[in-house]
């Protein structure tokens, strides 16, 4: 995803190294995935409830709208969370779209380093190990988080069978 981000959106397109470039090769990155996890929860949810809202003379779209995204949501919910914890981890695709620039991005034009990278050069250089440690804890618990609101969305809103 990196080069491919790298050769269109940089190159082809001409977005340069931005802020936009990241963030698009990354939605292209986590795409399968979401697309992949929100097709085995629409699976998942039970023939049963289609028969049943079309026996009671739903229209298919009503019965996908009402029923069967509903029940799946708690499926598509968690294959987003899980899908913005990996992104969370990805180096090689924000760095060869949004460069490795030090300052901060003030526009979506601006490039950006990715945090991953910069515990890397910190690690690596040797000069503030200190840096290091909170840039990995914040990253830690970066993705704690969101794979921790995966689960309890998952559990919360999760299909309840009698």
């Amino acid at each position: 995803y990196g080069l491919f981000g790298f050769a269109f959106l940089v190159t082809f397109l001409k977005l340069g190294f931005s802020v936009l470039s990241g963030a698009i090769a990354l939605a292209l990155m986590v795409l399968p995935i979401i697309i992949r996890t929100t097709e085995e929860a629409i699976r998942t949810v039970p023939d049963d409830y289609r028969q049943a809202s079309l026996a009671l003379g739903a229209t298919r779209w009503q019965t996908t709208s009402r029923v069967v995204l509903p029940a799946a949501l708690p499926g598509v919910v968690t294959a987003v969370m899980l899908a913005s914890g990996r992104a969370v981890g990805e180096t090689a695709a924000v760095w060869l779209t949004a460069g490795g620039a030090l300052k901060l991005p003030f526009s979506l034009h601006d490039p950006t380093r990715p945090m991953t990278l910069h515990l890397y050069y910190l690690a690596a250089e040797g000069l503030s190990l200190e840096r290091a440690y909170a840039t990995a804890a914040v990253l830690l618990v970066l993705v704690l988080v969101v794979y921790s609101l995966a689960i309890f969305f998952r559990q919360k809103f999760g299909m309840k069978r009698r």
